[in-house]
């Protein structure tokens, strides 16, 4: 059953779903998908597909960046109602580089519960797998489509010795390296296509190696890229 409330307000759920893989979703998560009133998502099309493979019957309702203005005020008037909604991106945790912030910066405002519902992300999953340090990071989200600024930026954090992570377009991932490769190329960079999906890949190497891996190439799929500027620190036994 849904977490007992001492408020007449309902509660929003951020709930995580497969970035990929639909053996991913949680149990706790299925539950709350299947209690809710109303679920709240990116594209209906994508969460139907969900919400039909594990039986779940639901009303949806779209919310993405060019409703959000339209969509925040009916969601917390639903949710004022007494209404429970939970809030699910197309992939991954809702929430990061998504209008889901905004829905849930509103529900704080507005003193209406918002509780977690813990599972997959792809920046998460990228990190982990990359080999790179993972104790001490920074998420750029999605960079900037100018060079000037994309260069600016990646300056930035070169000098903070920290491995990076940022999502970058399969028709941009080419443009991205070759500024990487001007400010630092000795930098380490992982680049993660298609993650838990059938065509599932991971390419690692130094800016130069890596073009040359993807040259000639038609790469498909959000890219989650992480590097780390200069030699990555290793493990010492």
């Amino acid at each position: 059953m849904l977490q007992d409330r001492v408020s007449s307000v309902g509660t929003l759920y951020i709930v995580s779903t497969p970035i990929g893989n639909l053996e991913d979703i949680t149990l706790r998560a299925l539950r709350i998908l299947k209690e809710v009133n109303l679920i709240a998502c990116e594209d209906t099309r994508v969460t139907r597909k969900i919400l039909s493979h594990y039986d779940i019957h639901k009303p949806l309702i779209s919310y993405y960046q060019n409703n959000q203005i339209l969509r925040v005020p009916y969601l917390i008037d639903e949710l004022k109602k007494s209404k429970n909604i939970a809030l699910v991106s197309d992939s991954g945790t809702p929430g990061i580089s998504d209008p889901g912030f905004f829905l849930i910066q509103r529900a704080i405002k507005e003193a209406i519960p918002v509780v977690p519902i813990p599972g997959p992300s792809a920046v998460i999953t990228a990190l982990v797998v990359s080999g790179l340090p993972s104790d001490d990071f920074i998420f750029l989200g999605f960079l900037s489509r100018k060079k000037s600024k994309i260069a600016k930026e990646l300056s930035q954090v070169s000098q903070l010795k920290k491995t990076v992570v940022f999502y970058e377009s399969p028709y941009r991932i080419r443009r991205t390296l070759e500024i990487i490769r001007e400010i630092m190329p000795e930098s380490e960079v992982v680049l993660a296509r298609e993650l838990t999906k059938r065509f599932e890949e991971i390419l690692r190497g130094n800016p130069e190696g890596l073009l040359n891996q993807i040259e000639n190439r038609n790469l498909k799929g959000e890219i989650i890229a992480i590097l780390y500027p200069g030699k990555a620190p290793t493990f010492q036994n």
